[in-house]
């Protein structure tokens, strides 16, 4: 689950880049539980808005980034690149000169790290 400040602004990331849909949304008076999936996988992503909230939010330090495993690395980075979400350049991850993984960051509307990193035999 990820507190979001502007619901429509962070539907709109995740469709774009992740093609993650709005499977449901339960309206609470001051609150909504917004949950976003793709016919990919059974994940599904939980973005909690309050109504109230006018600032952002604080990640503190016990928050990570989320990741997204993809076989379209280099398109999703041109897509995040192109849409003015600025992601990091794509890095290589070796181990012992043998290829571990391939990924990229890009912050979400709300200021969350997410990694984008290609799918191989360790990350699906």
């Amino acid at each position: 689950m990820v507190r979001v400040k502007d619901l429509k602004r962070s539907i709109k990331f995740y469709h774009e880049l992740f093609e993650l849909e709005v499977k449901r949304s339960i309206e609470f008076e001051s609150f909504s539980l917004t949950y976003l999936s793709n016919q990919e996988s059974e994940f599904e992503l939980e973005l909690t808005h309050n109504l109230d909230k006018t600032d952002g939010y604080h990640l503190g330090d016990g928050y990570g980034h989320l990741a997204f495993s993809t076989d379209n690395l280099k398109e999703i980075w041109e897509k995040a690149q192109s849409s003015g979400y600025a992601p990091t350049d794509i890095k290589t991850l070796k181990q012992l000169n043998k290829l571990v993984a391939r990924f990229f960051f890009v912050t979400d509307p709300d200021g969350y790290q997410v990694e984008v990193i290609e799918s191989n035999d360790l990350f699906n």
